[in-house]
């Protein structure tokens, strides 16, 4: 049986903002600028081992005691940026989100009614003394959030098919006031089009969040272990963020027709991934 620290961890799919150090407090900006100059740094592989490696022990440890001094860095126009895991924090976040999603026996099986409680009554606390708190980084499982699209072109995917040594990559990156763009005159589009849903309340949701952020940042949206679930083909057709905006413009122009072909590949490929997720 492989150790938890070699094994790959895949369905996690990740939108990241990397944050110029001058965005940050004077101490903490400190700590990321030391941080930066390591020559090596943990891959988000590695973040996922460890939050699995915390729910071994009985009772398992359902957010981290301490909160992570790592981050994902990303040099740019030499400038560098760095996105904090925050892995406490999102631990809290993605806790409060576990009960809508699980049966309560399977939640109470794998976390028990007091580990739970004993979480939330932490983060509350926490909450008072950080109310301005937010991730950088935003996770979902066996999918693409389909308004994290809106916030990319195809124009900045980037796709390797990976080798025996290195597995392979899909991800977009765009600047900051890019990805804002994008999401306002998506959400023009969308309100005076179709009715209100859950496309247009993601986009709502996720264009609030990119605010809060440095105008220089950079987003990221990183495929993560989800590549190791597709084929090199699936991936190598994937331009899910082409089609996205091939039907938010059609909506815009009227072609009812054109913006149910884009929605009509979206739904195809994507039926793939839910199918392996019901295999699971």
């Amino acid at each position: 049986m492989p150790k938890v620290s070699s094994v790959v961890v895949p369905y996690a799919t990740y939108l990241r903002v990397y944050e110029p150090l001058a965005a940050f407090p004077d101490r903490e900006r400190d700590h990321w600028t030391r941080y930066a100059r390591r020559p090596e740094r943990p891959s988000y592989q590695d973040e996922l081992r460890r939050s699995l490696a915390d729910l071994l022990p009985t009772p398992p440890i359902a957010v981290p005691v301490q909160e992570s001094g790592d981050a994902f860095v990303l040099e740019v126009d030499g400038v560098v940026c760095v996105c904090p895991w925050r892995t406490r924090l999102r631990g809290w976040q993605a806790l409060q989100e576990l009960s809508g999603e699980l049966p309560k026996p399977v939640l109470d099986a794998m976390l028990p009614p007091v580990v739970r409680r004993q979480a939330t009554m932490d983060y509350e606390r926490w909450l008072v003394r950080n109310p301005d708190c937010r991730p950088w980084i935003r996770t979902a499982t066996w999918q693409v959030p389909l308004n994290w699209f809106v916030l990319v072109s195809d124009e900045e995917r980037r796709y390797e098919k990976g080798t025996a040594e290195v597995p392979p990559m899909l991800r977009y990156r765009t600047p900051m006031v890019q990805a804002r763009r994008r999401v306002a005159r998506a959400l023009r589009t969308l309100k005076d089009t179709v009715e209100e849903g859950p496309l247009i309340d993601g986009l709502v949701d996720v264009g609030r969040w990119l605010e809060e952020f440095h105008p220089r940042s950079v987003v990221e949206l990183d495929y993560g272990g989800l590549v190791h679930t597709l084929s090199a083909g699936a991936l190598e057709d994937d331009h899910s963020a082409a089609d996205v905006a091939a039907g938010i413009e059609a909506l815009r122009r009227g072609d009812g027709a054109a913006a149910g072909e884009a929605y009509g590949r979206l739904v195809e490929r994507w039926r793939t991934v839910r199918d392996r997720r019901s295999a699971n």
